[in-house]
């Protein structure tokens, strides 16, 4: 049974809502005419109606017994606003022209995280397809969608979004975002979007009126949680799932980033995140292609990506926190919140051996034990960034690392990200060094929801008053003022920078060793007191050796035995004048027991 309004090539249009308290549920068509029809209850407190002539476009709402009007909880889109009628789409009107388009590998992944409303000055879906050519000459390989299923007003992360069956429209059009992952597929590059199942936002949320989507059983930093596991949760279940499978089948999206699965209650026989594993296994096989879940998740839980023969819920990778804390603590000296539990060399050596630096020791800033092992999984089940939406925009004033730390450690955060053995994610602006922060805004209509949206903020940031206030995240110059600037990359360390990336990510691709994300062979090893970071990846005959000066002072390091015996070339230098770098470049050949010279904050490549 397909949810929400079904159009047909012959004009007939099934309308589907779920609906278990009602009486009576009715179809009011607003537009191109103006009718009602009456539903049909079915198995489950299901209602359906066949209307004929209902054409693409036409609006409608539900009306629950006789009264109370709501658009469709799986309205496929909503051209006025989150309370407003819904609109009849016709998915098969778009002609795909990357028809064949058969998926890429998730080893391949190279992630670029971007946000629609403030990647271009003009925040739509048509508007980032021209600027597609310039990321896939970066090395980009897939491009990650921060959500895009309506939420209230034109300005918004996207999580609060109540319409997920639904593009934002102040985006586009469901026909404009077809367009942008047809323009993604045609330059070979996968589309990740983002999924918010844990929540939904407070305006135009209306799914109460129709039924217990949500319990009272648990509670989550929004409120009560999504009805996973309590009485009628199988049809909540169905709602999320058939979410899921709507977006591989109707967009054709590569995969789904699963927003803080941590916050996702199911004390069922049936994890949620399991049966939704699944479901993306059976869009993959009828597609013919392999569909990916990635997760968000803060509990170090590696059952979450564990193939469910070892007890796991099976989805394919998840966000590593942890690596962006150690790199982020390491680079910044901060020590406030969960950067407590990091800083100095020791957690990135161990995130980048074990992906976890929490998998079951002791963690302060929880007091308790947290995590369990994950060194066992492959390497492509992580993905790692310096910089993220969450880290830059949960901070006061939405700092980016360009603002915080120096131009030799930003490319020093590149080179950890980018060649270590997991799959590197990219923050847009990040890659020329955009210092135009990336603050939290909204565009609520309720003004005491906007007011308590204000106040939350200043009690989140309140030991932080003394550098001044949050800036107001419903005014509209807090989100202009999160807009990427692409000029800057054709001017001074901006596009120097563009091009270090560029070179590091072409790196990436040219030796076996560094090619996919692979922890074999793998070793990674503190120098000189802790301050350089050696990392030693691929099999005997093909390894590279990366050496991190983790440290404001140059210094030379003498290359031990983990190098491999013999001669050894050195393949890139971040300290080379080419990148802005006050050393010299590195050239000729260095063998075991030999010295290397490391300026600050800089590291160096080596291969046979």
């Amino acid at each position: 049974m397909t949810l929400g309004a079904e159009w047909k090539a012959n004009g007939n249009c099934a309308f589907t809502v779920w609906a278990p308290r009602a009486e009576r549920v009715d179809v009011k068509i607003t537009a191109p005419d103006a009718r009602v029809i009456a539903m049909e209850r079915t198995d489950r407190g299901y209602w359906h109606a066949d209307a004929d002539e209902v054409p693409p476009g036409a609006r409608y709402l539900y009306v629950l017994d006789g009264a109370l009007e709501r658009p469709d909880p799986a309205s496929h889109y909503q051209p006025g606003d989150v309370h407003s009628p819904s609109a009849v789409v016709d998915h098969s009107a778009y002609r795909w022209k990357a028809a064949a388009w058969s998926g890429r590998d998730i080893r391949d992944y190279v992630i670029y995280e971007l946000h629609v409303g403030t990647f271009t000055p003009e925040g739509t879906f048509r508007a980032v397809i021209p600027r597609l050519a310039e990321l896939s000459e970066l090395g980009i390989t897939a491009l990650e969608i921060m959500p895009a299923a309506q939420f209230p007003g034109g300005r918004n992360w996207g999580y609060d979004g109540v319409y997920l069956y639904a593009v934002q429209n102040t985006y586009g059009a469901p026909d404009d975002l077809k367009a942008l992952v047809d323009a993604c597929h045609g330059l070979g590059i996968a589309v990740v979007l983002d999924a918010v199942y844990n929540h939904l936002g407070p305006e135009g949320n209306y799914l109460r009126d129709f039924g217990p989507y949500f319990t009272g059983k648990y509670r989550t930093p929004w409120g009560e949680a999504v009805n996973f596991d309590d009485e009628h949760s199988d049809e909540v279940r169905k709602f999320f799932l058939d979410n899921a499978a709507f977006w591989f089948e109707m967009y054709r999206v590569d995969a789904l980033r699963l927003d803080a699965v941590h916050a996702i209650c199911d004390m069922g026989a049936e994890h949620f995140l399991r049966s939704l594993a699944e479901r993306a296994e059976e869009c993959s096989r009828r597609q013919g292609r392999k569909l990916y879940l990635i997760a968000e998740s803060d509990l170090n839980d590696s059952r979450i990506i564990r193939p469910p023969g070892q007890g796991g819920y099976g989805l394919d990778a998840q966000w590593s926190d942890d690596f962006h804390h150690a790199l982020h603590a390491l680079l910044t000296g901060e020590d406030h919140g969960y950067y407590r539990d990091f800083g100095g060399p020791g957690p990135l050596a161990k995130a980048l051996r074990d992906a976890y630096v929490y998998d079951g020791g002791y963690s302060r800033f929880r007091a308790r034990s947290h995590g369990n092992p994950a060194r066992d999984l492959p390497a492509e089940k992580f993905v790692v960034f310096s910089q993220n939406h969450d880290q830059v925009g949960n901070r006061m004033l939405g700092e980016r690392l360009a603002s915080l730390v120096s131009f030799e450690a930003r490319k020093l955060a590149a080179g950890l990200v980018i060649l270590s053995p997991y799959i590197p994610l990219i923050f847009m602006g990040e890659e020329y060094g955009e210092d135009n922060p990336f603050l939290y805004f909204v565009s609520h209509s309720d003004p005491g929801l906007v007011e308590s949206v204000r106040k939350g903020r200043r009690e989140e940031f309140r030991e932080f008053h003394a550098r001044g206030d949050a800036p107001d995240p419903q005014a509209p110059e807090t989100f202009e003022r999160s807009r990427l600037d692409h000029g800057k990359k054709t001017r001074g360390r901006h596009k120097i920078l563009l091009a270090f990336y560029t070179r590091l990510l072409r790196l990436r691709r040219e030796p076996p060793a560094l090619a996919r994300p692979d922890r074999t062979g793998l070793e990674v090893s503190l120098l000189r007191e802790d301050r350089v970071l050696l990392m030693a990846r691929g099999r005997e005959g093909e390894r590279v050796l990366a050496a991190f000066n983790l440290g404001p002072e140059p210094l030379t390091v003498t290359l031990p035995a983990m190098a491999d015996p013999g001669t050894r070339r050195v393949l890139f230098d971040s300290a080379a004048p080419e990148w802005g770098g006050s050393g010299r470049a590195e050239s000729g050949e260095l063998r075991a027991g030999e010295d290397l010279m490391l300026a600050a904050w800089s590291f160096a490549v080596m291969g046979g």
